[in-house]
């Protein structure tokens, strides 16, 4: 199988090299394309064999299955471009999550279908979040799902749940980050300990927690239960991060569903569809 990437930007290129990396694609089979084409042939020289293609047309007549990692509003202008390229036998596979699949189907004549990665697949881990269209048979899908599961746990969701989804499997190992780095500002600001040696306890701390959530067990709140002793240190400052934390994840969801909503207006403009005037 031939697999084109269109788009080799931070998650374009993560993708890429990951399936790579573990053995799901060899460099050959692999071609890509991306507005700037020296971020293609840097690929190839880490990957040799990979093929750079110097058009999107190109990468899209030459694959099987192309997967499509450009922003929300780039993808009418690419759709446009390798359109009349395509044909009914391929596979076009959006890594975006605003752009929605009747929007693809309506302008293109191939097999679609929708996944949301994440980083976490850099090191062969976490979800993607896996949707399909009306033209996905069930041998596509298996196809789709076992070149992933190499790096990923693919789940099946439906397409109306995908922000909410992509909060926790795409945007959470951000938002963790971001918790982890004040925690550890504050450390160091207040212990002098090393940063490093503070970074990597949180890491492993990090990393078991996942593993008694998913191997283990536990429910988030029966592992608050396990590790907190009434009236002890944890018990404190769970009361505290209860307090100051009041409405915040509510606040979290409706910015990045906000967020979401305006650029799928946007698509749907582009696209002619119920947002479009």
């Amino acid at each position: 199988m031939k697999v084109g990437f269109i788009g080799t930007g931070s998650m374009g290129s993560l993708l890429l090299e990951a399936l790579i990396d573990s053995g799901s694609l060899a460099p050959n089979q692999v071609y890509a394309s991306n507005r700037t084409t020296e971020k293609v042939i840097r690929l190839q020289q880490r990957h040799p064999g990979l093929h750079v293609c110097t058009s999107n047309a190109e990468t899209a007549h030459n694959s099987d299955l192309i997967f499509l990692c450009v922003k929300p509003l780039q993808f009418k202008a690419i759709l446009d471009e390798i359109g009349s390229t395509l044909r009914p036998d391929q596979m076009v596979v959006s890594i975006t999550s605003p752009v929605q699949i009747h929007h693809l189907e309506s302008a293109l004549c191939c097999k679609v279908a929708k996944i949301i990665p994440s980083v976490a697949h850099r090191v062969q881990s976490g979800v993607c979040l896996c949707m399909y269209g009306s033209r996905i048979k069930e041998e596509d899908r298996q196809l789709i799902e076992h070149l992933l599961s190499p790096i990923s746990k693919p789940i099946l969701i439906d397409e109306s749940f995908v922000r909410i989804t992509s909060d926790l499997s795409s945007c959470g190992p951000a938002f963790l980050s971001f918790f982890l780095d004040q925690w550890i500002n504050a450390a160091v600001e207040t212990t002098g300990m090393d940063r490093g040696e503070l970074t990597w306890i949180a890491g492993e701390m990090l990393l078991g927690t996942g593993k008694l959530l998913t191997q283990g067990g536990f429910t988030p709140l029966e592992l608050q239960k396990r590790v907190t002793v009434p009236g002890g240190i944890t018990a404190e400052a769970l009361a505290l991060l209860d307090s100051s934390l009041t409405g915040v994840f509510h606040r979290l969801i409706a910015t990045t569903h906000g967020k979401y909503k305006e650029d799928l207006e946007k698509c749907d403009a582009q696209f002619g569809g119920p947002g479009a005037d």
